[in-house]
């Protein structure tokens, strides 16, 4: 019993960690979204979901790193570490839908045939 336990309590510890930014991927955004706009507008707004999406995929490496650590320890060392894991915030479906937007947006300006600058990774 106590071994069913454990694994249960393993189990829950290591799904409630918050992915890594680069296996996070983009959620489908039609470029339809986007076809009412010039290329300058587009570019522009591109630039901002670039922003966006290096500030999403720092915030939730730092989640990711925090939630691999408090797990660690919580395994190894000390369980009631694993507290920790409720204290970062996953900004993983805001990741998606940042990364969504801007391959609708690169999309949207190779079909307007607009200057497309290199893609982020």
């Amino acid at each position: 019993m106590r071994k069913v336990i454990s694994g249960i309590v393993v189990t829950s510890f290591l799904t409630a960690c918050a992915a890594s930014p680069d296996k996070v991927s983009s959620a489908y955004v039609s470029p339809g979204l986007y076809e009412d706009r010039t290329c300058s507008e587009l570019m522009e707004e591109r630039n901002q979901i670039a922003s966006n999406v290096n500030r999403l995929s720092a915030e939730q490496k730092k989640a990711s790193t925090t939630d691999a650590v408090a797990t660690g320890v919580a395994l190894v060392l000390f369980w009631p570490a694993a507290f920790a894991l409720a204290a970062t915030q996953d900004q993983s479906n805001q990741l998606a839908q940042a990364k969504g937007n801007y391959d609708a947006i690169t999309t949207q300006m190779t079909k307007k045939n607009c200057k497309v600058p290199p893609v982020i990774s």
